[in-house]
């Protein structure tokens, strides 16, 4: 009846589960991020609950219910294993799921057997507290959910192991999640040009209680090398080798403490390894294509350049990029790494497409697309030797107000490029006017009032920049 599927839909929005924590599937590839838990079951067994719940969810993302149902089963099975004592508290989010799977299958029946299920195990577990209990591992079930489904959920995962922490402080699960979840919003707030707030002390504190958890191990390392402690990060990553040798999370980790450190060679030997343990992993590819386009650009700078190793180089990073852009279209980076390298092959058609292909989508975050309008002036610079569009697309990247690595990036190189210019040429009016605008849209109006009244100098009688002028003199 209507109203028991009424009261069925309320029952269902309290749940705490993968389908009332909001999260969407714009923001990730699915099928890559399935790639990723399938290949987590594989190799970390004490996450399994988590993961085939995830895996459930993502499942019914994909509109395959009968897969989610046998995921949910899996889960079932690992509680039963890890868990046997507390069936009912480790099952409270499973069975969420299988309630809000059975209601999009339309069994309503099961649906409500299963919300039973979790209101009396909750009135159960909650019989000395007033009102509902709050679970600490349940908070930390949303975490790893949230850090799962990328950078707009990072902020979101972090307060779910804060919560966590509040009720089991030494708990070594929730402050393993709390030190991912703070580097990678450092990591996030670095590109932001964002206030970071450091992690360092988060990755101790989650190592000193997880001392075998090599993947808290290589972020510390790679923290450490941040602050210029390498040696020190080296030791981590050495000892880490010796525990997980055959770990891909880790491995990834550790190649790319190698790659930053120069040493590409045992960056790419690493990631060969773990790309034969986890073939369809996206960030390996990524970083395998990174290896070889540092190779290519290496090369290029040594006096006798040898062309055929060069060739070789460009094309194993284009396959690798090309095999992540395929399966995560989501990863705009990867696409100007591509962009860039078919550019570094002079196969500047294919470059242009790519970078088309990008620059027309219209749901791109502020920092991809400023990042995006860096490589692709620096693509009409370099090879297309078009200033003008260099010059046109870098204050695009301006033009977006929030602050960003791409953001700064465009603003060091228009500057570069018309300073240059005016070096050169003796500056016509239009170089002034237009380095009046950069100094504006950075907000530096004493600058920007000079160059406007140079380029009224040279060019009396334009309107443009008398409007500019007078509007930057009234603001002051």
């Amino acid at each position: 009846s209507t109203t028991s599927k009424n009261s069925l839909e309320t029952s269902l929005l309290q749940l705490e589960c993968h389908f009332t924590w909001t999260l969407l599937k714009q923001h990730v590839s699915l099928e890559s991020l399935e790639d990723t838990i399938v290949d987590h079951i594989k190799f970390v067994t004490e996450s399994n609950i988590t993961d085939y719940n995830i895996l459930c969810y993502v499942c019914h993302l994909k509109n395959s219910n009968e897969e989610a149902l046998k995921n949910l089963k899996k889960a079932e099975e690992a509680v039963q294993k890890l868990y046997p004592g507390e069936t009912a508290r480790r099952s409270l989010v499973t069975w969420a799921n299988y309630a809000w799977i059975y209601y999009h299958m339309q069994r309503y029946e099961e649906a409500q057997t299963y919300v039973s299920k979790v209101e009396n195990s909750y009135k159960k577990l909650s019989s000395t507290t007033h009102g509902r209990i709050q679970l600490p591992e349940i908070y930390a079930e949303q975490g790893w959910a949230s850090l799962r489904f990328g950078n707009n959920y990072f902020e979101r995962a972090k307060n779910c192991f804060e919560n966590a922490l509040k009720i089991e402080p030494d708990n070594p699960d929730f402050n393993a999640g709390y030190a991912i979840a703070m580097y990678r919003l450092e990591n996030l707030a670095e590109r932001y040009c964002e206030e970071i707030r450091p992690c360092l002390e988060a990755l101790k504190h989650a190592m000193e209680l997880n001392p075998k958890n090599t993947t808290i191990m290589a972020l510390l390392a790679l923290e450490l090398q941040r602050l210029k402690q390498v040696d020190e990060g080296e030791r981590y990553i050495e000892e880490a080798l010796q525990i997980t040798p055959d770990f891909p999370v880790f491995l990834r980790y550790a190649a790319m403490f190698y790659r930053r450190k120069g040493e590409v060679y045992k960056a790419v030997e690493i990631l060969k390894k773990a790309l034969a343990l986890t073939p369809k992993s996206v960030f390996l590819h990524h970083q395998l294509g990174l290896c070889y386009k540092f190779k290519i650009l290496e090369l290029k700078r040594v006096r006798y350049i040898p062309q055929e190793k060069v060739e070789t180089f460009i094309q194993f990073a284009i396959y690798h990029f090309k095999k992540v852009i395929d399966k995560k279209p989501t990863f705009v980076s990867a696409h100007h790494d591509l962009a860039n390298t078919y550019a570094l092959g002079k196969r500047y058609e294919e470059a242009e497409e790519v970078f088309q292909e990008v620059l027309q989508r219209n749901n791109l975050s502020c920092g991809d697309k400023q990042e995006l309008y860096f490589h692709y002036g620096n693509f009409q610079h370099f090879h297309m030797n078009s200033e003008s569009k260099a010059i046109k697309y870098y204050i695009e990247g301006l033009k977006m107000e929030k602050d960003s690595y791409g953001r700064k990036k465009c603003r060091e190189a228009v500057e570069m490029l018309l300073k240059q210019k005016i070096k050169r040429s003796l500056g016509d009016a239009t170089d002034f006017g237009t380095l009046g605008l950069v100094h504006n849209l950075n907000g530096e109006k004493q600058k920007a009032i000079e160059c406007y009244e140079k380029a009224i100098a040279l060019d009396p009688n334009n309107e443009e920049y008398q409007n500019a002028l007078f509007e930057l003199q009234l603001s002051i």
